[in-house]
């Protein structure tokens, strides 16, 4: 009961002191007559051209609310020393007319998930102390693009401690370099994860725009969470290259920013081929549009486009002023032109979303190993070289991995079905395992053509599917 009591205290602390720092001074917030609170990379653009803004000043601004709301918010894990130099140079590129410092990120700060590597100050680490000073070996696929565009790197996002596979228990936003992330909109609704400090930092204009990974819902719902945009890229869209991965079967990095917009800037920026990821990057680089992405940002863009509505399971709301709020938006969408196919159904959706039924969990546990293991031993300099040496960290440092208190890898695992003395990384059991979702993988496609064609042969005989209790044409 004490501690119920301590925790509400804390609590209602907390929501205190974030209403009373927003009223206290934050530096400067705009700039002649521009806002720089909320401001769009269009925006930014053009006040750098109208001499409103310069890079440096936006930056200051940005640390002076790190320091402001992180300490409350933890959205942010660290902060680049050498930002205000990256800005000065990006200002000196303006002034002297350099290609490219008047378009796209040019001077724009970034802040970066902590899983993907710079080869600077910051530290790349998971949120875990047991990389901490480890030395990569060059910048990641996506900060290499970065880069090349002119962005500036602010700093690292904090996120769910090894982005959320540590520990099933472990609350979404905690990591023990970080701290526990908190919903700048509701400081005791979850910010959701495993990109939370990206999400969050956007969020409470801590950052210009923000990337995040995903593995299974770790850009999509921090975003959702609070209340800003993220894009998850198809696999390979984006380099993997230099991010310390869960699986190669689906990881992929995206934007996380408070517009569309500003998202499909970041995208342009970071898709496209990297001969360090080759595989995959080559093949979806084939599907990148000439032109990119932000051609498509029209204000009659969801004209003639089909929104599929999947309610079951994923919009269920037992409070009506939010079930209606959510009608709104639809009725929004149809008014802008767009044909909402409402109530629509996905087959096996249950098994589809239950890890360990679908063999998500199987294959990922098998990649994870391996794929971490890769990853560590081209590691310059680290303090770990294993998932084994990793799981040995935790137990020796166990209160400040907080061990005790949230499983580790080991206990999740398994120690039967996962022998970490394996050498390959995976036992024949787990390769049995990691055969049969393959053939869930394609008999899932067989599937999904078989019904397509059968639809297609209904449709031309003019059968119609009930939505919402309204008849629409097959595929609307």
């Amino acid at each position: 009961m004490l501690t119920m009591k301590i925790h509400s205290l804390s609590l209602i602390i907390s929501v205190i002191c974030l209403i009373l720092l927003q009223w206290l001074p934050s530096g400067t917030n705009t700039c002649h007559a521009l806002s720089i609170r909320e401001a769009t990379i269009w925006d930014l653009q053009t006040a750098f051209k109208q001499n409103q803004l310069t890079s440096r000043q936006l930056v200051q601004f940005y640390l002076n609310e790190i320091q402001r709301l992180n300490p409350i918010l933890k959205g942010v894990i660290e902060v680049n020393p050498d930002a205000l130099y990256l800005a000065d140079k990006a200002d000196l590129e303006r002034k002297a007319k350099a290609a490219g410092s008047y378009s796209g990120l040019h001077g724009i700060p970034v802040l970066l998930k902590d899983n993907i590597a710079t080869k600077d100050k910051l530290n790349t680490t998971a949120g875990s102390f047991a990389l901490l000073g480890s030395v990569v070996p060059q910048d990641s696929g996506v900060v290499m693009k970065l880069r090349k565009a002119g962005a500036i790197i602010l700093g690292k996002a904090s996120l769910s401690e090894w982005s959320a596979f540590r520990s099933p228990t472990a609350p979404a936003g905690w990591s023990a370099r970080g701290g526990q992330g908190k919903n700048p909109y509701v400081l005791s609704a979850t910010p959701c994860g495993s990109s939370g400090g990206s999400a969050i930092s956007v969020a409470s204009n801590m950052v210009a725009v923000s990337l995040g990974t995903e593995t299974d819902g770790s850009i999509i719902c921090p975003s959702s969470f609070n209340s800003v945009v993220g894009i998850k890229p198809t696999v390979g869209l984006t380099s993997r290259a230099g991010v310390i991965p869960i699986t190669p079967r689906q990881d992929t990095i995206g934007p996380i920013c408070r517009t569309v917009s500003d998202a499909a800037y970041v995208l342009d920026a970071i898709v496209g081929f990297d001969y360090n990821d080759a595989e995959a990057t080559g093949k979806a680089s084939n599907y990148i549009p000439s032109g990119g992405y932000v051609q498509f940002l029209k204000a009659d863009g969801l004209k003639g486009k089909r929104l599929g509505i999947v309610r079951d399971p994923f919009f269920k709301f037992s409070e009506k002023l939010v079930a209606q709020a959510f009608q709104n938006h639809l009725q929004t969408f149809r008014s802008n032109g767009a044909v909402v196919v409402d109530y629509l159904e996905i087959a096996n959706i249950s098994t589809i979303l239950t890890s360990t039924l679908s063999g998500e969990t199987t294959a990922a546990l098998a990649e994870f190993r391996i794929s971490l293991n890769a990853y560590l031993k081209e590691l310059v300099a680290s303090p770990v070289r294993s998932l084994a040496e990793v799981i040995a960290f935790n137990k020796k440092f166990s209160d400040l991995e907080m061990i005790k208190d949230f499983v580790n890898f080991r206990r999740w695992m398994g120690n039967e079905d996962f022998p970490l003395e394996t050498s390959l990384g995976h036992g024949e059991h787990e390769a049995t395992r990691l055969r049969w979702c393959l053939i869930i993988d394609r008999e899932t496609s067989d599937a999904i053509q078989l019904e397509h064609r059968s639809k297609k042969k209904e449709q031309k005989k003019g059968i119609t599917y009930q939505n919402n209790g309204v008849n629409y044409p097959n595929g609307h």
